[in-house]
């Protein structure tokens, strides 16, 4: 993998001016299937912010009244597109990225979403036409959490892969089935697999916060990839949810620069004023989305919760990295604005302007906050329903062809 000084692609936000962002649900004439998505009601907001831009979500849930799907909706309050996808698949990761220089839809669409996941990598043009396919190689299957094209036209996508691992040394069976994390970077015109980098190699099984499960034939998930992000300085950002840690990644060698974060932390945790530490000691626990500002500065969706809390609400947190004393300080953290954890999914996306787009993973909701940590808009699903990230982007979208 080339080394690159990646520039994070960013938008401003602006805010719905309607309680409603959504037409009501319709179904297939012929089959009774859902058509269209769920209605997504606006419990608070303010005036907008910086004009041009889109929320891009998926809404999934198994309600048997709303399709799944990527979908689209302009700040009016229209919904600009929404592409529902086969009953018994979800969507995942949408939003705009650039593909040989032209701004494209990306997303990921399959079954399994969250466990041994199997789906697509789609690249849609501005005319919402398919312009590629990405799967992932060597015999894996692509899953959900993140769809990254390179700056350089190749794709990172991720992998569940499951093998089995002599765990005798922390307590479990010398045949325990395990399941690894895998990033690899492919050619997308040809799927090649171009570089691959798997947990296993890197990370050793103690720094799981996963319980061993009560059978070896049981697959232990025990790192749980869950992101792969650009640092400023061209390395990877790899998130493992089930170690409560990020690892910045040197690219060509795949060796490990640091981790931040869980048993094995580079760097030793506090909190600045204001803030605290969760229950556990860390700034974060069952962890998403890793983005790098700049300048050491971070921000890391803390879902807290992976069924019991480690702390009261879900948060995004952000937090400086000094690499001279190796200390990470919790600068500020934005809370779920009902008080409520989420137990998985999530992100936070810090736009150009400096607002802050979350969408608050497993819950209903997703929201966005100015520079000041000022709520500016939150809005909901209907029960049953969520995003695994939502993002805000202009969208230069052309006649459909």
């Amino acid at each position: 993998m080339r080394l690159y000084k990646h520039a994070f692609i960013t938008s401003a936000l602006v805010m719905a001016s309607s309680a409603a962002l959504a037409a009501p649900a319709s179904a297939d004439a012929a089959t009774g299937t859902p058509t269209a998505p769920p209605p997504i009601t606006v419990l608070s907001q303010q005036h907008a912010v910086t004009p041009g831009t889109d929320f891009f979500v998926t809404p999934t849930g198994d309600t048997g009244s709303y399709a799944n799907g990527p979908e689209i909706v302009d700040p009016s309050g229209k919904v600009v597109w929404f592409h529902a996808v086969p009953q018994g698949q979800t969507a995942g990761d949408f939003k705009v990225q650039t593909y040989r220089g032209q701004p494209v839809l990306t997303w990921w669409q399959g079954t399994g979403f969250g466990g041994l996941s199997s789906g697509t990598d789609y690249i849609y043009d501005n005319h919402y036409r398919q312009i590629a396919a990405v799967h992932a190689g060597d015999g894996l299957t692509t899953d959900g959490h993140e769809f990254l094209i390179t700056p350089w036209n190749t794709a990172l996508v991720l992998s569940y892969k499951t093998t089995t691992a002599d765990l005798t040394s922390i307590g479990g069976p010398a045949d325990q089935s395990v399941v690894d994390g895998v990033v690899q970077e492919i050619d997308i015109p040809t799927g090649r697999v171009l570089w691959q980098w798997d947990s296993a190699d890197h990370v050793p099984y103690a720094q799981s916060e996963q319980p061993l499960p009560t059978s070896a034939a049981t697959p232990w998930d025990w790192f749980h990839i869950n992101a792969v992000h650009f640092d400023t300085n061209g390395d990877l950002l790899i998130d493992a949810r089930d170690t409560w840690t990020t690892y910045e990644v040197d690219p060509h060698s795949g060796k490990i620069v640091w981790q931040l974060g869980g048993k094995a932390s580079s760097f030793t945790l506090k909190a600045a004023p204001g803030t605290s530490l969760d229950n556990a000691g860390e700034i974060f626990a069952w962890q998403h989305d890793p983005e790098a500002l700049g300048g050491g500065v971070y921000t890391v969706f803390d879902d807290e919760s992976a069924g019991t809390p480690e702390y009261p609400v879900s948060r995004v947190v952000t937090l400086k990295l000094d690499p001279r004393t190796h200390v990470a300080t919790l600068l500020s953290a934005v809370d779920q604005p009902e008080g409520l954890v989420a137990s998985s999914q999530g992100n936070a996306q810090t736009t150009r302007a400096g607002e802050l787009v979350v969408g608050w993973g497993s819950l209903p909701y997703f929201s966005a906050y100015a520079p000041s940590g000022r709520l500016l808009l939150n809005a909901e699903f209907p029960s049953g329903v969520n995003t695994y990230r939502a993002y805000a982007f202009p969208w230069p979208a052309g006649p459909r062809k």
